[in-house]
């Protein structure tokens, strides 16, 4: 029988654990390297100014959710460097710059990087509860930035002067010259001010649903009504035109910021925002990075944008919408698996090269491995294009991984409810999947209670639930399977056929027929070029490029064991 590649998040994380402590450089305090050049011969990495400006912050939460998953304190030197960062480099009205390097330039603090810092922040807060400096420090970013906004109060129209009744905050430019202050004659030269600046909310509400800062709060609602009121950045389909990553960070912070007020209209935005993205995303989880700015044929998936669609989609299944568990299921196990770094044999190493001047040569191959794209075609990644392994989605996918983790399984009054199935085991449960090799999942209780499993589409009606082996009746309740109430030690299990399905869908602006088994994507046509994606079955040797593209090495010397698979 064919075998085929198993979902495994905790692989997933020990990959990108490797990347996060590799792909950093301890002679500068185990700054991370954001740029990283794997089409060059050699392949090299070079540090930017966003390496202590957004990476410090990100990549300190990915990695402590990588820690996390695995169980362990491997890491924890290069942690306790991001978070020795992050807590330097304060200046003016309590914002947070960076060092001075030789790679930087103008000094400035961006909003849009406080968006990654703020919530890197609060994690120190709740990590180090007694540690007064990173208390101030946080608190003070929230209390600057309330004090740089505009606050509009007064619209002043042909007809007459009226006052705005709700609190509308934006700031007068993206940047803050640490020596200048707002100097408009300087810009980041993005644009889209209002969404790239809404990425605070859901570390302000974090922080406010953490502390009771109702400075946090007010600075959210403000930056909110601003984004969804005069900067016009929606239509009334909650569409737009420019970067999904903020548009759908910015949404999860709505949802919270909603749940505080109780005004629905935040939450409604928030669901728009959400399904305007996944009317112009994949079945599988190919998320463009941007909506209406290039022809899709020109756009690629970032994978910060799948981390955001999976973080938002699970609010809204707290908010009453479970049919978004299909999303995160799919996207989960496609192309977010999909887009991380695991095969680097092409890559062109030289091992004699000193680092020097904010460069990097030596073990690329094997530091490589884990890393996350920022730009994928459904069917490949171009090693030779900008951002062909990005910085910032390496600090970011694995915060969707350990929310994977985290729901796989989810117990409420009694009953365990097996949402997302693969390899895991807790002191409550043990679930084991065989898929997409056939469908069969099964969980063991360590505890009383009654087993659910989720229905999904590729489930035919010709489903078999049975405990310790013998076929049982169950009940169906809000697209679940739910079995009766049993004693610890019992074994369940859910059976249904599985065969491979094709089927034509038109991704990118161009047309590809998708091999499914199951919620697996097991192979993609027409195949790309340079790193072939959806390469899934084993029976075949995965494709690398082409000589002609880089030159071969050798496989890279990092390799986890894949995790072992119940028997047939």
């Amino acid at each position: 029988m064919r075998r085929y590649q198993y979902f495994d998040p905790a692989d997933m994380a020990g990959k990108a654990l490797n990347y996060l402590t590799g792909m950093v450089d301890e002679k500068e305090g185990f700054l991370p390297y954001w740029l990283i050049l794997p089409n060059l011969k050699p392949a090299e990495a070079a540090h930017c100014r966003v390496d202590d400006a957004e990476l410090v912050g990100s990549w300190s939460e990915g990695l402590d959710a990588c820690m996390q998953i695995l169980g362990t304190d491997q890491g924890s030197e290069v942690l306790h460097g991001l978070e020795t960062h992050l807590r330097s480099s304060f200046g003016p009205m309590g914002l947070r710059y960076h060092r001075k390097y030789p790679w930087t330039h103008t000094m400035h603090a961006s909003f849009h990087e406080m968006g990654y810092i703020l919530p890197a922040l609060n994690r120190m807060v709740r990590r180090y509860p007694e540690d007064q400096d990173i208390r101030e420090k946080t608190e003070r970013l929230v209390r600057g930035m309330r004090q740089l906004v505009i606050h509009r109060q007064v619209k002043t129209f042909w007809s007459g002067d009226t006052r705005e009744d709700k609190p509308i905050f934006e700031f007068p430019n993206d940047v803050y010259l640490l020596d200048g202050g707002f100097d408009l004659s300087c810009h980041t030269g993005r644009g889209e001010q209002p969404i790239r600046h809404a990425v605070l909310i859901p570390g302000l509400m974090e922080r406010y649903l953490d502390t009771g800062d109702d400075v946090a709060l007010e600075l959210a609602t403000g930056l909110a009504n601003q984004l969804l009121g005069p900067s016009r950045y929606f239509n009334y389909r909650y569409e737009f035109f420019g970067h999904v990553h903020s548009a759908v960070w910015a949404a999860s912070g709505l949802v919270m910021l909603s749940d505080v007020t109780g005004d629905r209209s935040y939450f409604s935005a928030a669901k728009g925002i959400y399904d305007y993205v996944r009317s112009i995303s994949s079945s599988f989880g190919w998320v463009p990075e941007y909506a209406q700015w290039h022809p899709m044929n020109e756009e690629h998936c970032e994978t910060c944008c799948i981390k955001d669609m999976i973080v938002l989609a699970d609010a809204l299944i707290r908010h009453g919408y479970p049919h978004y568990w299909e999303d995160i299921l799919l996207f989960s196990r496609n192309q977010l698996v999909e887009n991380q770094m695991n095969e680097t044999g092409y890559v062109v190493v030289d091992n004699t090269r000193q680092d020097q001047d904010g460069k990097t040569w030596h073990d690329l191959d094997r530091r490589m491995v884990g890393g996350f794209t920022g730009g994928s075609l459904p069917n490949s990644i171009s090693l030779s294009k900008f951002r062909s392994i990005a910085g910032c989605c390496a600090g970011t996918a694995p915060l969707a991984v350990k929310l994977v983790w985290d729901r796989a399984v989810t117990e409420e009054g009694g009953t365990y409810t097996v949402n997302l199935p693969f390899n895991r085991e807790t002191d409550a449960w043990k679930m084991e999947s065989d898929i997409p090799d056939r469908g069969r999942v099964r969980l063991t209780l360590k505890k009383e209670g009654r087993v659910a499993f989720r229905r999904y589409p590729y489930m035919t009606e010709d489903v078999q639930y049975l405990v310790n082996g013998r076929p049982c009746a169950y009940d169906t309740e809000s697209s679940r399977i739910v079995g009766e109430h049993l004693p610890a030690g019992s074994t369940v299990e859910l059976r249904f056929p599985m065969e491979t399905i094709r089927k034509k869908e038109t991704v990118a602006g161009g047309e590809y027929t998708v091999s499914w088994r199951g919620p697996d994507v097991v192979e993609m046509d027409p195949p790309g070029e340079h790193l072939r994606l959806y390469q899934r079955d084993h029976a075949k040797e995965k494709v690398l490029p082409r000589p002609e593209d880089v030159m071969f090495t050798g496989a890279a010397n990092y390799g986890p064991t894949q995790q072992s698979r119940p028997d047939a």
